[in-house]
């Protein structure tokens, strides 16, 4: 479907080293998507990138930022748009819907569903969409249908879908979305889900109380965030009344935040809880056994040019934290004498801090004994009128349109 322009021979040589990389790793698995990967010209969708930028297999793109250096717009990493493909499933004659616009996405979605298939792709903003259109046409993909819309809203003449792609970060299921699928369709999207985001393949299933989503597979992300109607921004506390240490919370500040305004006044705490992992172990069960069990769960950043001391995070931009009452208390980590591992400990302050911290501790000790290794919660997606009878969950998240339950599955 691609254009006969010959490519620099480095290119190709790139994007084959990238593909092969996916394949070793196991983002890459069906040949159908390595076939795809290896065919689309990657740098062709990003002009202007040096080719190592734009054939880097984990960094993505940036195509757009505003005027406070905010990123609005990107072209995914090599491995996030491998993964996500994979849990797309799309087959020869499909219908697929892509949220989010770039224009590459849409490439490979079009060569995955052949002459018989359709994929339509719609974005919010017309300069990226002007963007994906040219360059569509550019390379032979003009029956790629791209809208300029908010995707809130369902997409004009569209009908049913087989897949629904969402390629930017959603903290909300809108009911467009799965009004348009098909029963028993596959959405993939980028879901924020306490702070936390993770790439998930739901299925729509159709059960006692009528249709809802259940996750197949959920992957650590990063993208770009939503745009428009459903936008949705992090709430931030700064501890102590200063921009120092600041705590974001994803879906609502706590109950009476002003109660840890002294907690930065007592000593900190620091407690070691002998659960260690190997240095590239992936540790997203963690964080979500933290997010599930842990009412008061956030995320704490410190302002490197005003940092004191009061607290010791290893990542100043990103520390996994949680709050209950008038006491605070996040992660720490340090090397462990063999220098192959990490061992995780818990810093707390406030009036309760040793009590908390021996909470938090007890959580990653559960997650050792009973997670580590396992598989990811089970993520369902209901109505937002659903009532709690109807959702088995071990937390429930309510968003606007949606209630997200998840679950660890039975032992």
């Amino acid at each position: 479907m691609t254009n006969t322009t010959v490519e620099p021979d480095e290119a190709t040589r790139l994007r084959n080293k990238v593909v092969d990389e996916l394949r070793a790793d196991g983002n890459i698995s069906s040949p159908e998507i390595e076939a795809v990967m290896r065919k689309v010209p990657r740098h062709a969708f990003i002009p202007d990138t040096p080719l190592d930028k734009a054939y880097d297999t984990y960094a993505a793109v940036i195509t757009k930022t505003d005027d406070h250096g905010v990123q609005l717009s990107s072209v995914s990493a090599p491995q996030i748009q491998a993964m996500m493909l994979e849990q797309a499933q799309v087959k020869p004659g499909m219908r697929v819907l892509e949220v989010g616009s770039g224009g590459l996405n849409a490439a490979y979605l079009a060569e995955l569903v052949g002459e018989h298939g359709e994929v339509v792709t719609v974005d919010i903003d017309p300069v990226v969409t002007g963007r994906a259109h040219r360059l569509l046409d550019e390379h032979g993909y003009s029956r790629v249908r791209v809208v300029t819309a908010d995707a809130a809203e369902p997409i004009p003449d569209l009908g049913e879908v087989d897949v629904v792609m969402v390629t930017a970060g959603a903290w909300d299921m809108v009911p467009a979305w799965t009004a348009q699928l098909k029963p028993g369709g596959r959405l993939v999207v980028p879901l924020r889900m306490r702070g936390l985001t993770r790439s998930v393949a739901f299925t729509q299933i159709t059960g006692e109380h009528g249709p809802y989503l259940e996750s197949v597979s959920a992957h650590i992300c990063g993208f770009v965030p939503m745009q428009g109607a459903t936008a949705h921004r992090e709430e931030l506390l700064l501890v102590n009344g200063t921009p120092e240490i600041g705590l974001k919370f994803d879906d609502g500040l706590p109950a009476d935040p002003h109660r840890l305004d002294n907690a930065v006044t007592f000593p900190r705490h620091e407690l070691w809880t002998g659960v260690t992992v190997r240095i590239q172990e992936l540790i997203d069960t963690l964080q979500m056994a933290m997010a599930i069990s842990l009412p008061g769960f956030c995320t704490m950043a410190v302002d490197e040019d005003l940092d004191t001391g009061l607290v010791a995070p290893v990542n100043k931009r990103f520390a996994l934290a949680a709050v209950e009452d008038d006491t605070f208390a996040y992660l720490v980590t340090r090397r462990t004498e063999d220098n192959k591992h990490i061992e995780y400990g818990v810093h707390a302050l406030g009036p309760n801090a040793k009590q908390f911290a021996d909470e938090v501790a007890d959580v990653l000790r559960d997650w050792k004994a009973n997670r580590r290794g396992g598989p990811s919660p089970v993520i369902r997606v209901y109505p937002a009128n659903t009532s709690d009878d109807q959702i088995p969950a071990d937390r429930v998240i309510d968003k606007v349109y949606s209630r997200v339950s998840l679950s660890w599955p039975s032992a």
